[in-house]
């Protein structure tokens, strides 16, 4: 036989064996259970798409985890800062307890473009019209005024927000004011932790009035002006919704804490760097409503 045709049978065999090489490892392949990550209840891409940076979605009272993406990435929150700072608060005031309003709280506000509940310097409330004004309009002047009060004064305060994130196992939270803008680099957390904190912040029966409020109104008095403030949390008014709080920086992008209560299961979660506003309260509703479904 010549050298060329010696060649040709040779290739001929070595393509016979490949393919069936290759179709032995289809057949395997087809045999074989798909190995795809699972959520507890149902694959994860059965689950909403999450566009965001991070989230982070649990049953509060199992603690069963529902859904998560890159939940220990750190990262800025803004605002839901706030949802801290409203706890921290608590731990040491009552809600009927006054604090007057100082030209201080309002100057810091009025820089960086901070969100504002157009407190005015003199007006004494109560802590509780206080945390309305921080947690539904997300007054950067109402966090001022708290922390001030209640450290006393802001770096201490911001020392205990610290300390009690230590004691709620919020190993990856770093905060650096009481309000979350970016100054002094803003602090950062992760969507785990957050929701560490909502489900804390959910168990007291103030703030969870406060987070899941829509509209609240304080009327004129001797000590203080009319305020009127709306809540940014678009998904309340949704069955069952109960906060918790809105955020948004440059370097944050959009954030979210939310909550719901599902057949006698609270739903704690957390979206963390999302590029558009109105996308984060529809991710949040439909993973709300995919993790209730699931759970049938």
């Amino acid at each position: 036989m010549r050298l060329t045709d010696r060649l040709s049978h040779a290739l001929l065999g070595l393509a016979v064996a490949t393919g069936a090489l290759t179709a032995g490892a289809g057949a395997a392949q087809a045999a074989a259970p798909a190995t795809t990550a699972t959520q507890p209840h149902a694959p994860v891409t059965d689950a909403p798409a999450v566009l965001g940076s991070a989230a982070y979605l649990m049953d509060a009272e199992s603690g069963e985890v529902r859904f998560s993406k890159q939940a220990d990435l750190r990262r800025p929150v803004a605002s839901i800062t706030k949802a801290m700072t409203a706890y921290t608060v608590l731990k040491q005031a009552k809600p009927t307890d006054k604090v007057k309003v100082t030209a201080a709280d309002v100057r810091y506000a009025a820089q960086g473009g901070a969100s504002v509940a157009y407190l005015r310097a003199g007006d004494v409330l109560t802590v509780e019209d206080l945390l309305y004004a921080l947690m539904l309009p997300s007054g950067a002047d109402a966090a001022h005024a708290l922390a001030r009060a209640y450290g006393p004064g802001v770096p201490a305060f911001v020392g205990e927000m610290n300390d009690t994130a230590r004691r709620l196992g919020m190993n990856d939270t770093k905060y650096v004011n009481a309000d979350g803008m970016p100054y002094r680099g803003g602090g950062h957390s992760t969507a785990r932790d957050q929701a560490m904190l909502a489900k804390a912040l959910l168990d007291d029966d103030t703030l969870r009035k406060v987070a899941s409020t829509r509209y609240h109104s304080v009327g004129a008095t001797s000590e203080h002006g009319s305020y009127s403030w709306k809540n940014t949390n678009r998904l309340l008014g949704h069955p069952g919704v109960l906060g918790v709080k809105t955020g948004y920086t440059r370097a944050a992008g959009y954030t979210l804490a939310f909550a719901a209560e599902h057949d006698g299961h609270r739903l704690i979660g957390v979206l963390l760097g999302e590029t558009d506003s109105g996308r984060r309260f529809d991710t949040a509703q439909a993973l709300l409503d995919w993790a209730a479904t699931d759970a049938r």
